[in-house]
């Protein structure tokens, strides 16, 4: 399956102006026989909100108005989408990423990891386990910016089965070692392919530094952006490479898996609980 990663820009508190430019990208991605288009995180409202009261007019339901939207023209065009927003659920607003296809919400995802920054900042800690859902022959996990950060995250994801982990992103100054490094040590130390959209422009002072790219279960650079400016990264997905974990690289002298050569008694330490606390959080 052919996909695409669509790093654009975003216009605060513009969701016309934004939903118009996704579906106009999203077309443009199904002419070059795309099946699968991912948009960066927030791509509906924007990201750097001041208050969770600014930020609240903003959020929708799920389904809601963006979902109608992209699931209709994910039915003329075909294929899925993978777009984040600001969904609203009772006085909760979270930060989410939504699959789309002709017949509506595939699934969402919650983030998670929450950094002290931008609409984060007064968003809910997402509340529902890590999930996969089917892409016409893909399986697909959904994570957000932040969360690639945390290893745990994709490897719930993979131990899921996932063949594909996208990352919604808005990654300011100081997150050029996620970009550079964090997403291919992501696809390669779970056997996925990974694919994350950053976004570019500036919002209140923040300037995003794209570095999109798409990453094979072996780790290696599939697509990169070429600049801090729009574009659009498409690659090739073969789902068997990502689930053919027994990796034989010398007959019966080196061979690995990922998944089967896990030790979990050992990481009892990784689910303890702790008393630290995220700055402003209380």
């Amino acid at each position: 399956m052919k996909v695409a990663g669509v790093q654009m820009d975003v216009k605060l508190g513009e969701v016309d102006t934004n939903l118009r430019r996704i579906l106009q990208k999203l077309e443009e991605t199904r002419r070059q026989g795309a099946r699968l288009t991912v948009f960066p995180e927030c791509a509906v409202p924007g990201y750097c909100f001041a208050s969770l009261e600014e930020a609240r007019e903003y959020a929708e339901p799920i389904p809601g108005p963006a979902t109608e939207q992209l699931a209709a023209a994910c039915k003329s065009l075909g294929g899925q989408a993978v777009f984040g927003m600001l969904e609203s659920d009772g006085d909760r607003v979270f930060n989410t990423a939504v699959l789309v296809g002709p017949g509506g919400v595939i699934g969402t995802y919650r983030k998670v990891h929450l950094p002290y920054l931008g609409v984060d900042m007064f968003t809910t800690y997402g509340d529902r386990p890590f999930e996969v859902h089917a892409a016409g022959e893909v399986r697909i996990g959904m994570n957000i910016c932040y969360d690639a950060a945390f290893p745990e995250a994709a490897r719930c994801l993979a131990l899921l089965g996932a063949d594909l982990i996208v990352l919604p992103t808005n990654w300011p100054p100081g997150a050029e070692c996620i970009s550079q490094h964090c997403i291919n040590a992501r696809a390669m130390e779970n056997g996925v392919y990974y694919l994350a959209v950053n976004r570019v422009g500036t919002e209140r002072g923040f300037e995003f530094i794209g570095g999109s790219s798409i990453c094979d279960p072996a780790g290696r650079t599939l697509a990169r952006s070429s600049s801090v400016g729009e574009e659009i990264l498409y690659a090739e997905i073969d789902p068997a490479k990502a689930r053919r974990k027994h990796v034989i690289r010398v007959p019966d002298k080196h061979e690995i898996d990922r998944m089967a050569d896990r030790r979990p008694e050992m990481y009892a330490k990784l689910i303890e609980p702790h008393d630290l606390k995220s700055p402003g959080r209380g």
